[in-house]
């Protein structure tokens, strides 16, 4: 029998059936003892070395038992350290970003998802290179600056080199005032050749779900195709990381399986990645099983309510403070407003799920991946963030100035935010409102930006900005960074 070890490379050893049953029912033993939770509440709480702002973050046990904890004033202490911690390492800023689907083509079988292949009334469609430039026009026209690809797994229709390509492509196309600054990938584990070849294309984050850490679960809901292997779908970050990748992103798909059980191992998989390639996840994404062509979510019997669905939120803020947190349009717009204050910092704005969506005039549901239950414009999502107090941020800084992996942690650790994401966030919006938003929206914008500028606390660095800010809003200036 498998022993765990964060340390192995080994899926069933870092990512152990039998240390997460022992956790649940170690959770199930705590989670009506007081003291305990109270001290687990101690050590998750931010704290002040200098100027630096510091969290300890937890372990897959100890954020197993506050996920268990049905004590109310427990909870409500949970969300509001959650909300310290997002504030403290992100501010108020909140990442915009869009999914591009380039091909609904897979070879797989798996029975959350419309594209399985067998479904054959869904009509199958793979962009070509000028209707990916089309695509991305439509998202610039927009106002957006990063894209998350996604594409099934395909190795005739969607090989490797059709990614790699479609990665050139977009970040080719400028249009009027618009860029692609950043290119995130989703797509089908692969091998360490690959990550290299993703690498050199200059992506950002490399994204794969687990949809679920349930072994026995995950090769039910995988039948067939070459994502029924769970350990190499499992220890696909390793290599990704072992090609050069350091940004990666996990996530698992809510509601397949025990969310309880999906929670530690969630964890624990970010616990492996820092204890083998010293950086942890640089996302965490939280989708939950939503309506699709062929698919639909009662048939799963692990629903989970919006309560809990928030209460998951705030403990993965908790259990890996430094993370980022990225919820979909799948969920709605109360939902995202809820979740923003518990640890979200990364939203998707005006998305469609399917392929060649963008330049249709009316939101096709053909070839839909999942239901999209926020239709708001991305003006409409800009201006409701600025509303709820929130900055909206286009900023692909680090990244392009190659603050990645470790580089990024450190600098969120060091309590840096401030005097480099806040004023990027600040400038990326300024773009924004000078070259897509509706009057309203940018009447609001600019007020925000203002009262916002008075927070960065290096004199140098907001005279900058200032400086800057004019300079995009006076001329054809755009792209600055720090």
């Amino acid at each position: 029998m498998a022993v765990y070890n964060p340390k192995s490379l080994k899926a069933e050893e870092f990512i152990n059936d039998e240390e997460i049953r022992a956790t649940l029912k170690y959770a199930e033993e705590n989670k009506n003892n007081v003291e305990f939770i109270d001290s687990i509440l101690k050590k998750a709480r931010p704290y002040k070395i200098g100027n630096a702002t510091r969290c300890n973050g937890l372990t897959h046990r100890e954020a197993s038992v506050l996920l268990a904890c049905d004590i109310p004033e427990k909870i409500e202490e949970i969300y509001k350290i959650a909300e310290e911690i997002k504030l403290a390492f992100y501010g108020n800023r909140i990442v915009m970003f869009a999914p591009l689907y380039l091909s609904n083509y897979c070879v797989n079988g798996c029975l959350y998802c419309p594209y399985h292949m067998k479904n054959k009334h869904i009509p199958r469609k793979k962009l070509t290179q000028q209707e990916v430039r089309d695509e991305v026009i439509a998202l610039q026209d927009m106002g957006h600056k990063r894209l998350a690809i996604e594409a099934g797994e395909d190795p005739v229709n969607n090989p490797i080199e059709y990614i790699l390509e479609c990665i050139k492509t977009i970040y080719g196309v400028h249009h009027k005032n618009g860029d692609i600054r950043r290119v995130n990938v989703n797509i089908a584990a692969t091998t360490v050749e690959n990550y290299r070849k993703l690498k050199e294309a200059g992506i950002g984050t490399y994204i794969l779900f687990q949809e679920t850490y349930h072994k026995q679960s995950y090769l039910e809901l995988h039948p067939t195709g070459p994502k029924h292997d769970y350990d190499y779908h499992t220890e696909a970050m390793d290599r990704a990381m072992e090609g050069g990748i350091d940004d990666v992103g996990l996530g698992v798909l809510f509601g397949l399986e025990m969310y309880k059980y999906e929670f530690a191992g969630l964890i624990m998989h970010a616990e492996h990645l820092e204890a083998v390639h010293g950086v942890g996840p640089h996302t965490i994404s939280v989708p939950r099983v939503k309506h699709a062509d062929d698919i639909d979510p009662s048939a799963f019997d692990n629903s989970i309510s919006d309560e809990i669905f928030a209460k998951i939120t705030a403990c993965i803020r908790l259990a890996v403070p430094y993370t980022g947190m990225i919820i979909s349009t799948r969920e709605s717009e109360e939902v995202r407003e809820k979740l923003l204050r518990l640890g979200i910092s990364q939203v998707s704005g005006a998305s469609r799920t399917s392929v060649g969506g963008y330049t249709q005039q009316e939101r096709p549901h053909d070839t839909e991946q999942f239901d999209v239950s926020d239709q708001r414009t991305l003006d409409e999502v800009v201006s409701w963030l600025m509303d709820n107090g929130h900055i909206p941020s286009f900023c692909t800084a680090c990244y392009r100035e190659g603050r990645t992996g470790d580089r990024f942690m450190s600098l969120c650790k060091n309590g840096q935010i401030l005097n480099c994401c806040h004023p990027n966030a600040l400038m990326t919006l300024t773009e924004f409102l000078v070259d897509y938003a509706s009057e309203g929206t940018r009447k609001k914008g600019y007020m925000l930006i203002e009262e916002e500028l008075e927070k960065i606390p290096n004199d140098k660095v907001r005279e900058i900005a200032r400086r800057n800010i004019e300079d995009i809003k006076n001329s054809n200036k755009r792209d600055f960074r720090f």
